[in-house]
């Protein structure tokens, strides 16, 4: 008997696929985050010591941002090799060079040790976790997606998709535990266990990645229909998707970062609450928004992808301000709550059915190439710069949070607009297109 391809179990090669995907974008994103954690609590004090408080906060965001402004070129080669060569080559390269980096940022000496070439060299590894981060993103969504049952693409792309806050709980966790420490401890070593560590999770996500195998949608491609200049042909054939991978963005590329990393600077500087108000707060919701995105993949292979992004959106701008009065309270547990929301609710519901959409949107022959130039070119207008405006606009507007709050918003309903005027996509075949 014949089985459906809309509602074929998966394999075990599916299964297996997608459990590689899923640890290894935790790794990738535990790295990414503890980068974001350090600068917004402690780098200013070690690699910018000669400027003011909130001069060196701006400055730890700037090299914050150096990691997004690299991220497309890591989304450009990786998109080429992994159309070109595979997926899998492509997604080992990106997590030894994220493995690396972040390590020999745990070993790097302060400003106080080596002066200026302290924050020079942060800079530096900083962008070779960007240029790694950035290939790995597509990779990884799109082995899971591509593996997946076509009924089950929405749930299979959103599970890569908790690897961004599983690796926020256990970034986050790791500086909660350390900052425990009296400060001049936590300054001289403390902060440079987490760094650290990542070399032991790079070598566990390496085995995995290793014993993953080829979609076969690409491998059909590549036999029938090679790509040889993915780059170029994207560009060519599929501007339209190019915008709207990049346009969709708004919502989450930016406001993830507003909700995870800036509050964090936020609750210290200006509420002039604890440490640990905020990282409670922020790995309690990171925790919850594991479950709920597979939640809001499966209910777009249900409903479509653009109804579940587009509720998202507008209930993500509509809550900007909530958000804020919830925050400005003082209080830990309102704070907790107001992230939980954030995360659970506008954030999963516009992060979860990108994956999908995205591989959905172009051929697989050009795919790695047009999904990743999509997202990191995203990730470097919004991610990097946020915490950095965000910052900004708080001194501008004498600390005023409805400032942050009108950036959220107008972020989200750009992406509202942009879904509204995209395809649907949850029909469309995974393989070549005549």
């Amino acid at each position: 008997m014949s089985v459906n391809a809309m509602t074929r179990a998966p394999s075990a090669s599916a299964s297996r696929t997608l459990t590689s995907s899923t640890i290894g974008s935790v790794i990738e994103w535990y790295d990414f985050t503890i980068y974001g954690t350090a600068a917004a609590l402690i780098f200013n004090r070690l690699f910018f010591t000669d400027l003011s408080p909130a001069a060196g906060t701006l400055a730890a965001f700037g090299t914050f941002a150096a990691g997004f402004i690299a991220r497309p070129l890591g989304g450009f080669v990786a998109g080429h090799y992994g159309d070109r060569l595979g997926r899998k080559a492509t997604l080992v390269m990106t997590l030894t060079l994220m493995g690396a980096a972040t390590t020999l940022i745990g070993l790097l000496p302060t400003y106080q040790q080596i002066g200026i070439a302290a924050p020079a060299l942060l800079v530096l590894l900083r962008l070779v976790q960007g240029f790694a981060v950035g290939g790995e993103w597509g990779g990884a969504v799109l082995m899971a997606v591509e593996h997946a049952p076509d009924d089950r693409r929405g749930r299979y792309g959103a599970w890569p998709q908790t690897g961004v806050s599983a690796g926020l709980l256990l970034g986050t966790g790791a500086f909660s535990i350390v900052s425990m420490l009296p400060e001049q401890q936590l300054d001289a070593w403390g902060w440079r266990i987490p760094f650290l560590l990542s070399v032991v999770l790079a070598l566990v996500g390496l085995y995995i990645r290793f014993r993953i195998s080829e979609p076969d949608s690409f491998v059909a491609a590549k036999e029938d229909r090679p790509a040889k200049r993915p780059l170029v042909e994207v560009l060519r054939t599929h501007p339209r998707e190019l915008l709207v991978a990049v346009g969709v963005r708004f919502a989450e590329g930016g406001n993830y970062y507003v909700f995870t990393v800036f509050i964090l600077t936020y609750i210290t500087q200006y509420l002039e609450l604890p440490k640990q108000a905020g990282l409670t707060g922020v790995m309690l919701a990171a925790a919850v928004n594991i479950v709920a995105l597979p939640v809001w993949g499966a209910l777009s292979d249900r409903i479509g992808r653009k109804p579940v992004f587009i509720g998202g959106a507008v209930f993500m701008a509509l809550y900007a301000w909530p958000f804020f009065w919830l925050v400005d309270t003082r209080s830990p547990a309102l704070i907790a709550l107001a992230l939980v929301i954030a995360l659970a609710i506008p954030h999963a519901a516009v992060f979860a059915p990108i994956a999908a959409f995205y591989v959905e949107l172009f051929e697989p022959q050009l795919r790695y190439s047009g999904l990743s130039i999509g997202y990191q070119m995203g990730s470097v207008l919004l991610g990097g710069f946020t915490p950095l405006l965000a910052t900004s606009l708080l001194l501008w507007s004498g600390g005023a949070s409805w400032s942050v709050a009108l950036l959220v918003a107008a972020g989200a309903l750009i992406a509202a607009a942009t879904m509204t005027a995209a395809p649907e996509t949850v029909r469309r075949s995974l393989h070549l297109r005549s």
